[in-house]
């Protein structure tokens, strides 16, 4: 429609022009004449037209006639639309921004090259970021801690982490980072002081208490011990006095879990690592293993990766391994079969134990290493055990860049394995060389 009408006002001006220039004797002057008067009626409405987007001020439209009136007229009700739809977003994202410093929790927003866009105030208390000057700024030239520097290039934010803040060391943070976009990153950031001074006054608690019950246990058990000998006549004595041992061993076994797991919670990496022959501690492991299954007829086999050596703590990771084997032993019906194996390839060192044991319903196993928790409370109390073990091998691991890996199905058995990183082993060659 449009088109068309352009057209016949083009062809209604040709006309009349070669109708005047037959007129006067020179049709073809006047058709160029007038072709001419058409193009420079153009360029000026472009000029215009360019003018007035270069002011992009919101004036009103010029006024121009024919089909330029109608271009005008397209390009404005564009303009005025795209303004409404502008102001729109700047007052949704004004609001974002409002409510977001209203928060306790601190924002900061993360461009894909790691550098700062925008943060609130709660961040700015807590990271002690300054305007403008930060802006632009790489976050990780803000926070040089090496553990955050990990975290954030790691690209695995599924659990967050604790560090103390670096403006205030008496701040303890929690960071959690969400990507979003295109490589961009959600910084957020809690005060959990509260909740840390918490946590450290439970775990000084209970090392303490721990601590303090050593004593009396010890000389109650050395007293039953004498009270035992000189009751081989009262049978009745006799079988209460080893009842009481045996609770007083619990107890025992209890405390040191209790204490070693208090240790454990100190710090999350090892101050002092040396070179552990994981051979070596697994037949030890698996001597003391086969000790405690010959009444039960259990069959266990060892497989071990003799060519490296892993880095790390040995009586922590004696603790973790002999934790896992025992229960593997604890918790399969007689005459069971259990495997124990380590081996090493490209991803790594890795420990597993598995055994034909009753196994676990899948919604236990995210559980299993909280402090105290019994997938059968009546069987697990029955099997001597503290319900800390797996948390003390959680923490084992934990202090040695480790993971727990568990995989069970009911009445089948159990494999729990320990995936350790590559830096973590040395060729047995290069640590006897050095």
């Amino acid at each position: 429609m449009y088109l068309s009408q352009q057209l016949k006002r083009l062809a209604l001006l040709v006309t009349a022009a070669m109708a005047l220039g037959w007129l006067l004797g020179y049709p073809f002057v006047a058709l160029s004449l007038a072709l001419l008067t058409l193009l420079a009626k153009s360029i000026y409405q472009q000029q215009r037209l360019l003018h007035w987007l270069k002011k992009d001020d919101g004036s009103e439209v010029p006024e121009a006639s024919g089909s330029w009136e109608d271009i005008y007229d397209s390009l404005y009700h564009r303009l005025k639309g795209h303004r409404q739809r502008e102001a729109q977003l700047k007052s949704v994202i004004d609001r974002i921004q409002e409510s977001t410093q209203a928060l306790r929790d601190g924002v900061v927003m993360i461009d894909s090259n790691g550098e700062i866009d925008w943060w609130n105030r709660a961040a700015t208390r807590m990271l002690g970021l300054k305007r403008p000057d930060d802006v632009g700024q790489a976050i990780t030239n803000l926070i040089r801690d090496p553990r955050f520097i990990r975290y954030f290039d790691q690209r695995d934010y599924t659990d967050p982490l604790e560090l103390p803040a670096t403006a205030n060391r008496q701040l303890q943070l929690q960071f959690t980072l969400t990507e979003f976009g295109r490589s961009e990153r959600l910084m957020l950031i809690r005060d959990v002081s509260r909740l840390h001074a918490l946590e450290r006054m439970r775990r000084d608690f209970v090392g303490n208490a721990s601590h303090e019950l050593r004593t009396p246990l010890t000389v109650i058990r050395g007293y039953l011990e004498t009270l035992q000998d000189q009751c081989d006549e009262l049978p009745l004595f006799k079988r209460a006095l080893l009842q009481m041992e045996g609770q007083a061993k619990r107890m025992g076994s209890l405390v040191n879990d209790m204490l070693m797991l208090t240790r454990l919670e100190t710090t999350d990496s090892l101050l002092d690592s040396s070179p552990v022959d994981v051979g070596q501690l697994l037949r030890e492991v698996h001597g003391e293993a086969q000790l405690l299954a010959q009444e039960r007829g259990h069959q266990i086999t060892l497989e071990i990766d003799e060519r490296y050596l892993l880095m790390g703590q040995e009586r922590e990771l004696f603790s973790a391994f002999s934790n896992l084997v025992m229960n593997a032993i604890k918790y399969t019906p007689d005459a069971g079969t259990i495997r124990v194996n380590w081996w090493v390839d490209d991803q790594g060192g890795h420990f597993s134990v598995s055994d034909s044991g009753i196994g676990i319903d899948a919604h236990h196993i995210s559980r299993l290493t909280e402090r105290f928790y019994r997938v059968d409370d009546g069987r697990s109390r029955a099997q001597g055990g503290t319900g800390l073990g797996l948390a003390i091998v959680k923490h084992v691991l934990i202090r040695h860049a480790a993971r727990l890996e568990v995989d069970s199905t009911p009445n089948v058995g159990s494999t729990f394995s320990c995936h350790f990183p590559a830096h973590q082993l040395r060729p047995l060659e290069q640590s006897s060389a050095g």
